[in-house]
């Protein structure tokens, strides 16, 4: 995910508002105490999607895929009153760690956590999304767009992660592994959807930000 110079990463996050002190100490935890800490947000990626939601002020979040909770709190915080952000895992044993930091939060009374399979759970939310963070297994990123994308509010935003993979996304050909075909497959549909219109910001390992028109 190293795409730019160390110094230009460095400085960018340095002329980056800081993470909260609650942020910074789910960081440093996840760092120490969870398997592929590679997988959290972090600073610079949670503050770009903290800056999103606070230029939407979302009524309804949908995350698919919360991790440890990083990236459903910086969201969170440019809730609109009264707003709910939902955030869906597969993984019951990070259930108590990222509910321990969203009871630590101002903003964890608008969480609410779903333990199992997205594709199961999001048919039954029946909600209008203002805005979807799709952070997830990535064989699954077409699969997650198109249930949601009738379910986005006009003007509303489908966000997803990862969408850069490291760079294997530009060496498709010789790359043959699933996750890296998915995620192709992905760019190219919502390059070729007439719905939204969307731009790839190269921040971190890549985000795609999609407007639905």
């Amino acid at each position: 995910m190293d795409f730019l110079p160390e110094k230009i990463d460095q400085y960018s996050e340095n002329h980056t508002s800081a993470e909260s002190e609650l942020l910074a100490k789910l960081n440093r935890d996840t760092q120490a105490k969870v398997l592929r800490p590679r997988m959290l947000s972090g600073h610079l990626q949670g503050r770009t999607l903290s800056m999103m939601s606070h230029m939407l002020r979302p009524k309804r979040i949908l995350e698919i895929g919360t991790y440890t909770g990083y990236s459903a709190l910086c969201m969170a915080e440019g809730l609109a009153d009264n707003g709910t952000l939902h955030t869906i895992d597969i993984n019951e044993e990070l259930e108590d760690f990222a509910k321990s930091y969203f009871a630590k939060s101002e903003h964890g009374k608008h969480i609410k956590m779903h333990i199992g399979n997205a594709l199961d759970i999001i048919p039954g939310l029946n909600e209008t999304w203002d805005m979807v963070f799709i952070d997830a297994d990535k064989t699954n990123y077409s699969n997650y767009f198109d249930l949601v994308i009738d379910h986005t509010r006009k003007g509303g935003f489908i966000i997803a992660d990862n969408v850069l993979w490291s760079g294997k996304v530009t060496e498709a050909i010789k790359a043959q592994d699933e996750d890296t075909q998915a995620l192709v497959a992905f760019n190219e549909k919502v390059q070729q959807d007439d719905r939204v219109e969307n731009v790839l910001l190269p921040i971190r390992d890549g985000l795609m930000v999609a407007r639905k028109k």
